[in-house]
C-alpha cells in the first residue's frame, strides 16, 4: 500500500491538533459579524440574507475540518495550509457585512479560493489515493456552484440573493448526490474513510464557539446600556440561563459520552455536516434574540419570531443528528418545539401587553425541562447509570 506523507498517523486519527484550533478562532469573528447582520436587517429578505452568508459561512467551515480528518496537523505543510484558509476565512468574514452590497466579490472571491485551494491540496497530499479521486469530484461540484456565486456577485443586490440561493443548494447537494457527474464518475460515501470521533469533537468546538459568541453579544449590550439596573440584571440572568441550557442540552446529545451509534459516513455527514449546521444556525440565532431582549422594552413581531426560531432550528438539528447516529426519532423535541410554536403565537398575539421577560422565562423553561430529560436518559443509558439504577 502506498503511504501518505501528510496523512494522519492511524494512533492519532482521532487528535483534534493545535492548528485546527487556531482555525477556528477566525469563526468567532465570522459568528459575530453573522449576529449583527440579522440584527441590522431585521425584515424577512434580511433573514434570508443571512442564512444564505451563514451556509458558505458553515461549508467553509465544515469542508475543511473534513479535511483535516485525513491530514496530520503536527506537518508544517498541513499548517500553512490552513494559515492560508484562515486567512481566507478571515476575508469571508470581513465581507460579510456588505456581501449584498461592495463586498460581494471579496466574499465570494474568499469562499471559492477555500473551496478550489481544499480539494486541489488533498489531491496533490493523497495522490494514487481513492481520497484524491474523491476530491477530484468534490471540486468539480464546487466550481459547478461557482458559477452561480459569480452570478451572484455579478448581478444586481435584488437578484443576488437568488443567484447564491442556488449555489449553496448546488453546495449542500453535492454529498447527497455522492458527488456524482454523469460520464465522469462519482464519490459514494461509502469510499470516504472517516474518524467519528475527530468529527464529533471539532463540531462540539464550534458549537462552543458559536456559544461563545453569544456571551460577547450579552456581554457587550450590557456595556452599552451604561449601567446594570434591576431589570437588566434580570435580563442577563435569565439570557446567561438560556446559553446554560443550550450547552447542557446539547452535550447531553452529543457530548463525548454518548460515543457509539452508527458511525458510517453517511450518518457522519448528516449528523455533522448538516445536522451541526443547523444546530449551530440555531445557537446564533438564541444569541441574537438575547441581544434584541436585552436591548427592546417592549415585543415586536421580529423579536418574538427570532426568539422562538433559534430553539426551534436547534431542536431540528437536535431530531436529525439523533435520527442519523442512534436511528431515534426525537419526540421529545418534537413535543418541545410545539410547545414553543404555542408560546410564540401567544406572544405575538399579546406583544402589547406580554413583557419580553416573560416571553423569555416561558421558552427557557421549555427547553430546560427538554435538557434535563436529555441529560437524565443519557445518564442512564451509561453502563454506571445503569448500575446506579439497579443498586
Amino acid at each position: 500500500m502506498t503511504t501518505v506523507p501528510l496523512a494522519r498517523p492511524g494512533h492519532r486519527r482521532s487528535e483534534v491538533g493545535p492548528v485546527e484550533l487556531f482555525f477556528d478562532l477566525v469563526y468567532v469573528f465570522a459568528i459575530v459579524q453573522l449576529s449583527h447582520l440579522l440584527i441590522g436587517h431585521l425584515a424577512w429578505t434580511g433573514a434570508a440574507q443571512t442564512v444564505v452568508v451563514f451556509a458558505a459561512v458553515w461549508w467553509g467551515w465544515n469542508y475543511t475540518a473534513w479535511a483535516m480528518n485525513w491530514l496530520d496537523p503536527s506537518r508544517t505543510a498541513v499548517q500553512l495550509f490552513s494559515g492560508v484558509l484562515m486567512l481566507a476565512a478571515l476575508g469571508m468574514a470581513i465581507a460579510i457585512p456588505g456581501a449584498f452590497g461592495d463586498g460581494a466579490w471579496l466574499f465570494v472571491g474568499c469562499y471559492l479560493f477555500m473551496g478550489v485551494l481544499r480539494p486541489v491540496f488533498m489531491m496533490i497530499a493523497h495522490r494514487g489515493q481513492q481520497l484524491a479521486s474523491n476530491y477530484r469530484m468534490l471540486m468539480l461540484w464546487t466550481l459547478f456552484a461557482g458559477i452561480f456565486w459569480v452570478i451572484g456577485a455579478i448581478l444586481p443586490a435584488e437578484w443576488r440573493l437568488l443567484a447564491w440561493l442556488v449555489a449553496v443548494l448546488i453546495d449542500y447537494a453535492a454529498p447527497l448526490a455522492d458527488y456524482r457527474i454523469p460520464g465522469i464518475g462519482a464519490a459514494p460515501m461509502t469510499t470516504w474513510d472517516t474518524d467519528a470521533e475527530h468529527l464529533a469533537e471539532r463540531n462540539r468546538l464550534v458549537f462552543i464557539i458559536a456559544l461563545g459568541e453569544s456571551v460577547l453579544l450579552m456581554g457587550g449590550s450590557v456595556v452599552e446600556h451604561g449601567h446594570l439596573t434591576g431589570g437588566l440584571a434580570l435580563s442577563v440572568l435569565v439570557g446567561f440561563a438560556s446559553l446554560f441550557v443550550l450547552w447542557w442540552n446539547y452535550f447531553a446529545l452529543a457530548g463525548p459520552e454518548t460515543a457509539g451509534g452508527n458511525a458510517s459516513t453517511g450518518a457522519l455527514r448528516s449528523a455533522y455536516a448538516y445536522a451541526h449546521a443547523l444546530m449551530v444556525l440555531g445557537a446564533i440565532l438564541v444569541a441574537v434574540s438575547i441581544e434584541l431582549r436585552l436591548s427592546h422594552e417592549h415585543l415586536d413581531p421580529a423579536i418574538v419570531l427570532v426568539t422562538i426560531a433559534g430553539p426551534i432550528v436547534y431542536l431540528i438539528g437536535n431530531v436529525l443528528f439523533l435520527r442519523s447516529r442512534f436511528g431515534q426519532l426525537g419526540r421529545s423535541r418534537f413535543i418541545a418545539m410545539g410547545v414553543i410554536v404555542v408560546i410564540g403565537a401567544i406572544a405575538l398575539l399579546l406583544r402589547d401587553y406580554l413583557p419580553v421577560i416573560l416571553l423569555s422565562l416561558s421558552v427557557l423553561t421549555v427547553t430546560a425541562v427538554l435538557a434535563a430529560q436529555t441529560a437524565r436518559i443519557r445518564r442512564d443509558s451509561t453502563p454506571s447509570g445503569r448500575r446506579r439504577s439497579q443498586g
